[in-house]
Parts: structure tokens; sequence; C-alpha cells
């Protein structure tokens, strides 16, 4: 299968790329969402980092009266986290693994590679972090939500994760108390991820902006 079409932003020419971040965008938008943040990271030019940054197919999305958009799955009913058509985020979670693949045949270890999400596409990251076969670098999960929590199946390479949370208090869009509830359901089953909480609104903040960038350094030393 066709790898899903994407941006990729790699460091400076003269360094050799050793690292890769895998970034999903949310509901609506499309991989430039998130492109602009790599400057605002400053993370050190010598890491050596691709970020890819797909584009979520076009399907119907059911809350928004079936409206054709980018979406990694369709959510059925405006309670987000038990309406979503999970065969369809299993199958962004394959495509996600395929870029995977892709980055450890272009030469990068599998434990140098983070898989990132935001909202919807942090649902998806946690599926197909939590389910690859070979250890990763971590998972960013931002605004969003454990959707497959109650039947995935965590392969054991991924039993010691770092998994970064970060969330708005004052989201109204994935309230913050599903990233809290994502917390406590994975140190449940034995993880043990780094929860930051930020006075926002579903989006992103120059705090949570530089502590992104703190963890990445951190799991990629």
């Amino acid at each position: 299968m066709e790898l899903l079409p994407a941006i990729e932003i790699e460091s400076p020419k003269d360094t050799a790329v050793n690292a890769s971040v895998i970034w999903l965008h949310g509901l609506g938008a499309d991989g430039n969402d998130f492109a602009p943040i790599i400057p605002q990271l400053n993370l050190p030019g010598e890491y050596g980092i691709r970020f890819i940054f797909p584009h979520a197919p076009s399907i119907p999305v059911s809350i928004n009266n079936g409206h054709v958009m980018p979406a990694w799955y369709d959510i059925k009913m405006t309670d987000i986290e038990k309406h979503v058509d999970e065969e369809q985020l299993r199958q962004s979670a394959a495509r996600v693994h395929e870029f995977i693949d892709r980055e450890i045949e272009r030469g990068v270890d599998s434990k140098r590679i983070i898989i990132a999400g935001f909202s919807q596409g942090g649902a998806v990251s946690y599926e197909a972090g939590l389910t690859y076969p070979k250890p990763l670098a971590g998972i960013m999960a931002l605004s969003t939500y454990f959707a497959t929590a109650d039947n995935i199946e965590i392969n054991p390479a991924q039993n010691t994760i770092p998994i970064l949370i970060g969330h708005g208090s004052l989201d109204s869009v994935v309230p913050e108390a599903l990233g809290r509830k994502s917390l406590a359901t994975l140190q449940n089953l034995g993880f043990v991820p780094e929860y930051n909480s930020y006075q926002m609104e579903h989006s992103l903040c120059p705090q949570e902006i530089s502590e992104i960038a703190s963890w990445i350094t951190r799991v990629l030393t």
C-alpha cells in the first residue's frame, strides 16, 4: 500500500538523519497544521531529526453532518470518546506503522522514532505506538483521549515506552477530564506517563511547545 501523502522537514543537510517524529494532525486539519512549530522547538541541529506530518484521507464525518473532511476516523456522536469508528482508527494506526517501517528502512533505529498526535491524531498515536512490534522512543499525546483503551492489544515491546500527555484545562472540544482519564488508564496498565496541564483551549501554547522540546530532547538523548 502506498504511504499517505506527508510533509517532511529535516535537520540541516550537513547533519545525518538519525531520529524521526511522526506527527498526526487533528480532525479537519492536515499535515501543514503543526509544521510551523518546528522552528519554535529550537532543537539542536546535531540531533538529526526528520519530522513527518502525514495528511489524513478525506472521509464523511458524522458529527459534522456527514461533510467530507480530513479525518483519521469517523466520530458518530458528540460523546467523542465512546462513539468512534474503531475499525477506521486501527486502519489509520496501520498507516502510521507503514511510516515507521519506512523510517527503519531509511536507517533510523526504531528506538529513535517518536509517534505524536493532536486530538484525533493523538487517539491514533496511542493505538499505533502501543501496538508496534519494535521498541519506539516515545508517544506524545496532545489534547486527546485513549479511544481504544478497552480493547487495545499492547505489544510487549512498548512496556516501558515514555509517554507525554499535554492538555488544556479550558478545552471544550476534548475536555481535560479525558486527558486525565487516559493518564489513569495508562498508569493502571503499568506505564509512567508525564502529564502537563495548561490554561488554554484546544490548542498548543508557548509553555507546552517548550516542554515538548525538552521531552523530545530527553527521550532522544
